[in-house]
């Protein structure tokens, strides 16, 4: 019987697992802690009896994704009234619903229009898409017309669709908040793709939590794999390339080249060593006595709320990441879950993006633009834990220099991640699996997913594997 190792518990490493012990290999994941999910994970960090996610906590592409939807389990998703908030300077928010005409009715009546003929025929067509999106750009898509008119708006900066698209400041602060989310200046290439595949998200699939927190989908996935007679093995931490059949490794180049760097061949290694991380995230978790004091009420209908004010001001926050005005993505989970606090109080967590490994202080720039829109939240703090770049690396070592999405998403690595090759490497039987892989970040499990059915391919036809 062929055996695979999976390196790493995350959410890919996760997914591959899955399939290949559905095909029938013999699998063993190996997880460095002493818990797994790897950034999909939550504990008590705070005080007792308050749950924080550690990493990831809100999932669009989670429920979205193809392959968790065609596994034969039950995630407890819990979806917030509406996705995300944007509060404003002038007391108000505009916010993403689920419906589309919800979320125009509060813009300006041409920016209603223009929203309108950009994202009813993505949302419309979005189940149908979402196959291409989360594959190896490489692969022949299964709706080439479709693909192609995402990719006219996807390839261009945000900022520049922004402006071209919407002219008041609801409509195009809305837009540059979920932009943040693509850990890219906002005028750079490809950084509107994340901003339509999340509004499109929002008007289909949700932008849910999972109930319990993000631990919750990880245990999922791991009892499915032991069910289909896989095993886990944490506090196991693999310092050099297993003799098992297959080896898929749910980590990014720098771990891969650690263990491995003798077996690679040198051109492979230069390759990996040019692949670029990205910008680096500092994190601070609340335990809260109240719910947090929105100046805008309606910024309590959602579990994610993006603090940043106007586009301009989230163009200049996200150009470097030194901005003393930083964007803030913000997310309350317990408003709509209260397994995560005790009754009444309330958990939450709070992060800016810094300069990869950055070691600048960011919590005052962070509370500042809470208290802009919620004054007297520091007053709700009971405690805090914070989060700089080194502390994310050090718990979880995919988190290069506080880089949540496994290397820059930038124009060039989403279509060579981390390189032309993908998931295939030049040893036998050797894959990665994880974010550095397409479709990148984000908790999808389609990176594992794909890795899987390349070395089901190996198994059966490795000749080809042997000519990259």
């Amino acid at each position: 019987m062929a055996t695979a190792t999976i390196i790493g518990s995350g959410p890919n490493g996760l997914s591959a697992a899955i399939a290949l012990a559905s095909a029938g290999v013999s699998t063993t994941v190996f997880e460095r802690n002493t818990q797994i999910g790897g950034a999909c994970s939550s504990s008590e960090i705070t005080l007792p009896g308050y749950t924080h996610d550690l990493g990831s906590s809100v999932f669009p592409m989670g429920i979205a994704s193809p392959f968790f939807r065609s596994l034969p389990i039950a995630i407890p998703w819990i979806q917030p009234s509406v996705p995300c908030a944007h509060p404003l300077d002038d007391g108000t928010a505009v916010l993403l619903h689920h419906s589309i005409d919800d979320t125009v009715a509060n813009l300006d009546p041409d920016d209603a229009r223009k929203y309108r003929s950009l994202f009813e025929p993505l949302a419309a067509n979005f189940t149908e898409l979402l196959p291409d999106l989360l594959g190896p750009i490489q692969q022949l898509p299964e709706h080439p017309l479709l693909l192609s008119r995402f990719g006219l708006s996807a390839l261009i900066s945000a900022a520049s669709l922004a402006r071209s698209r919407f002219s008041g400041v609801r409509a195009r602060a809305l837009f540059a908040g979920i932009a943040g989310h693509s850990v890219l200046s906002l005028e750079a290439p490809a950084s509107a793709a994340v901003v339509l595949v999340l509004i499109a998200a929002g008007h289909t699939t949700g932008w849910p939590i999972v109930r319990g927190g993000a631990q919750t989908l990880s245990n999922t996935l791991a009892h499915h794999i032991e069910s289909l007679g896989g095993r886990i093995e944490t506090s196991h931490e693999v310092t050099h390339l297993p003799d098992t059949s297959l080896v898929l490794a749910d980590i990014t180049p720098r771990q891969l080249l650690a263990i491995s760097a003798d077996k690679l061949p040198v051109p492979y290694r230069r390759q990996l060593q040019r692949f670029r991380y990205g910008g680096g995230t500092f994190k601070i978790d609340y335990a809260l006595n109240s719910a947090i004091p929105w100046t805008a009420n309606e910024c309590s209908l959602a579990a994610t709320v993006h603090l940043g004010g106007t586009l301009e001001e989230i163009i200049a926050s996200e150009e470097n990441f030194t901005s003393d005005y930083p964007c803030v993505v913000l997310v309350q989970p317990s408003l709509f879950d209260p397994t995560r606090a005790p009754t009444g109080h309330h958990t939450a967590w709070a992060y800016c993006h810094v300069p990869n490994g950055s070691t600048a202080d960011r919590l005052g720039a962070i509370e500042r633009q809470i208290e802009r829109f919620a004054p007297g939240f520091r007053d709700c703090i009971l405690a805090r834990v914070i989060s700089p770049p080194a502390a994310l690396e050090s718990w979880n070592s995919n988190l290069i220099g506080g880089d949540l999405s496994g290397g820059a998403m930038n124009l060039r690595q989403l279509l060579f991640r981390p390189t032309p090759s993908l998931y295939r490497t030049p040893v036998d039987g050797l894959f990665l699996c994880g974010a550095s892989t397409p479709p990148g970040g984000g908790v999808h499990g389609m990176a594992g997913f794909h890795a899987a059915q390349c070395a089901l391919q190996y198994l059966t036809h490795p000749t080809t594997h042997r000519t990259l």
